[in-house]
């Protein structure tokens, strides 16, 4: 099966190279084609590290306060607990990979649900989803956590998280987008 994966908004493609299931949990390793201009908020995780590796083009990946400018064959790794975004902003496309250690099924399955909800033109221009249940639950599920004053939304996100729960949208999210 094709574990590749595409954002028509954001113009990304993921593909999954070893996910929890192939690795036992051990590590979740994806690769990215990352267009120009794209790329993730500052955030972090409680639970897993990310390691990213540059294999074309340029990328830049903050860690805490510093830039790091990644070329073909150098890393950067987000410890636990660390503030990191990457981003492209090279003026042409880049492919990286991201190892995820341990793995993180959340993390799996709220980029296949994010890009399927971007696919069918359920998501905003920025690539969020229009249903802020659907958006906080998948906030939730992948386990990112906003630093500073900004973590004042986290508790709204939460909270909303819960009641995606309950109300069933984790599940029909879940049966509609997750193939692997």
């Amino acid at each position: 099966m094709e574990r590749r994966i595409y954002n028509p908004i954001q113009k990304d493609r993921v593909l999954f190279l070893k996910t929890h299931e192939d690795t036992h949990g051990e590590y979740t390793l994806v690769e990215v084609e990352l267009a120009d201009g794209g790329g993730v908020g500052l955030h972090y995780h409680k639970t897993y590290s990310e390691k990213f590796e540059c294999m074309e083009g340029e990328m830049q990946v903050r860690l805490n306060k510093k830039i790091h400018i990644l070329n073909p064959g150098s890393t950067a790794i987000a410890a636990p607990h660390v503030n990191h975004f990457f981003r492209n902003r090279s003026g042409k496309p880049c492919k990286f990979t991201v190892e995820l250690r341990p793995a993180s099924r959340g993390f799996e399955q709220s980029l296949q649900i994010g890009y399927g909800l971007a696919n069918d033109g359920l998501t905003k221009s920025n690539g969020f989803p229009k249903d802020k249940l659907a958006l906080a639950w998948l906030f939730d599920i992948s386990e990112s956590n906003l630093p500073g004053w900004m973590s004042f939304f986290e508790f709204i996100l939460r909270k909303q998280a819960k009641t995606a729960r309950r109300k069933g949208i984790d599940q029909q999210l879940i049966s509609r987008y997750v193939k692997f």
